[in-house]
């Protein structure tokens, strides 16, 4: 019996039971473990896949097609285009003032004047600070995610000119060895009279001690232009990237989706309306007088059908001819460009209300105040920039020190005179008028404001753009405030106590 027991495997049966079991259950738990771990395995690679296309799609060349596409969709359809416009419209509609604290007065050195006139340069208003360039760049920002200031510099006299180089030219962005956050250059290839150039610029904080004249690299060498240096303002750019990318871009898919979606309710509503009407057939079959009558028979009119013959309307249970039910890709899009989602449809909704339209929430407001804080960092660098030139230049309006500390220069004004550069950007939620205006009136009426600075922002409430210059009609040589209410004999009598026109006060 134990042969036969043996040869049938009972034997080793009653074995399994007590060992092998376990061994089996051991092996079931792994080869379960390992297919979890396959299944993971497979959802990695899907996520391995769509990383590898985010950073093969976000090389040089896919920021390039990245901008054309945005640029593109940013003049045809209307959600991206009234998207960038508002953007623009509310960061830079208001305009923004820009005034340097030392304007000549008590010994110090007229920074405001250099300053002042580097903005009311035709060229640079043509190109950095005019009201149509602003817009125009506000745009770019939105497409490309980049924008490239060169300042080109006259070594001589330190007037310095802006003008902006296209994104697609510049191709590369050396950096420091062992510290990206320092740019040495933008390498830019372009064409011009039909033939191929490449140069190098400095980025603007690039002041190395000695400048050779020629960048070499692996294949060959290019110029360097000293004289040119840039500002790279960027935007959207993750940390380590060399490039910016636009706000067009995450919303092209809804824009297009969006538009998708009004061409079928177009085609629905067109379809409806020329189906408008279905004959029933009779047993007597019309004339072909009669059919022609019926096709061309306009809308309103009536018609004569025999007993037999019947005319209805088609039904439109079911049909979906609710444009609104589009709204929420609409909102994608809005979300992507940081607008809300009524102001960009120019229309509150069925459920929106007229407050609702015309007001921004504390997330949108703050978001364009970033974006005039990015503004106001870059006009802060380059204003910066002229105002060494004006001191480094044999022949510059300023005068001061130069100090080097590796590879950035410092300078300081002689006098000690204060380079301080103030912005002011009007409310984005504009207050009343009235209101600023009382404040002011209240607050001068204590005799503490210094009457420039009450006029200086009363002016601003106003709107009124060459606050300068009217301060400048209100003040004498050395900067004192100069009454309009007092009278000639009065002015001179002040001047006369203070050892001024002495002739005038006779």
């Amino acid at each position: 019996m134990g042969k036969i027991a043996q040869f049938f495997g009972l034997q080793e049966a009653a074995t399994i039971d007590e060992g092998a079991l376990a061994t089996a259950e051991y092996r079931a738990e792994k080869l379960n473990e390992s297919m979890a771990q396959m299944q993971l395995a497979m959802e990695d690679m899907g996520w391995e896949k769509l990383t590898n296309q985010f950073a093969q799609e976000f090389t040089r060349d896919g920021l390039k097609r990245a901008a054309e596409l945005s640029r593109m969709m940013a003049i045809v359809n209307p959600l991206i285009k009234r998207g960038l416009a508002i953007r623009a419209s509310y960061v830079h509609g208001q305009g923004v003032g820009i005034t340097a604290r030392a304007d000549g007065n008590e010994g110090a050195q007229d920074v405001n004047a250099v300053v002042q006139d580097f903005l009311d340069d035709d060229t640079n208003r043509a190109a950095l600070t005019g009201h149509q360039a602003k817009l125009r760049l506000e745009t770019s920002i939105g497409t490309d995610g980049n924008i490239f200031i060169a300042l080109f510099t006259n070594p001589l006299v330190g007037k310095v000119q802006a003008r902006t180089l296209p994104f697609d030219e510049i191709t590369d962005k050396v950096t420091l060895p062992g510290d990206r956050m320092v740019t040495m250059f933008y390498r830019r290839d372009w064409t011009e009279n039909g033939s191929p150039h490449t140069a190098y610029y400095p980025d603007i904080r690039w002041r190395p001690l000695t400048r050779t004249k020629w960048y070499t690299d692996v294949h060959s060498r290019y110029p360097i232009m000293w004289d040119s240096p840039v500002y790279h303002l960027q935007d959207n750019g993750l940390d380590g990237w060399k490039f910016g990318i636009g706000d067009a871009y995450a919303a092209l898919p809804w824009a297009r989706a969006y538009k998708e979606f009004l061409e079928d309710w177009v085609l629905l509503i067109k379809a409806l309306s020329r189906i408008a009407f279905q004959m029933s057939k009779s047993k007597t079959p019309l004339s072909q007088q009669q059919r022609a009558a019926f096709q061309n028979m306009p809308a309103g009119s009536t018609a004569q059908v025999g007993g037999d013959q019947k005319i209805e309307a088609v039904p439109k249970t079911g049909a979906t001819i609710d444009s609104e039910s589009g709204r929420p890709v609409a909102t994608m899009a809005a979300a992507a460009l940081g607008v809300p989602v009524t102001t960009l449809m120019a229309d509150p909704g069925q459920t929106g209300a007229r407050a609702v339209a015309e007001t921004l929430n504390q997330p949108t407001m703050l978001e364009f105040k970033g974006r005039q804080e990015l503004w106001t960092e870059a006009l802060r660098a380059i204003l910066g920039y002229v105002i060494d030139q004006a001191v480094i230049a044999p022949r510059g309006p300023l005068k001061g020190t130069v100090t080097r500390e590796q590879n950035t220069l410092t300078v300081q004004l002689a006098g000690d005179t204060d380079r301080t550069i103030d912005f002011e950007w009007p409310d984005i939620n504009e207050m009343p008028v009235e209101t600023i205006m009382k404040a002011l009136v209240d607050a001068d009426g204590t005799g503490k404001m210094p009457p420039l600075v009450t006029l200086r922002l009363m002016l601003r409430a106003l709107g009124v753009r060459d606050v300068d210059e009217i301060l400048d009609d209100l003040t004498d040589d050395d900067g004192n405030w100069i009454d309009p209410e007092a009278n000639a004999g009065d002015q001179a009598v002040q001047d006369f106590r203070r050892g001024e026109n002495k002739e005038a006060a006779r």
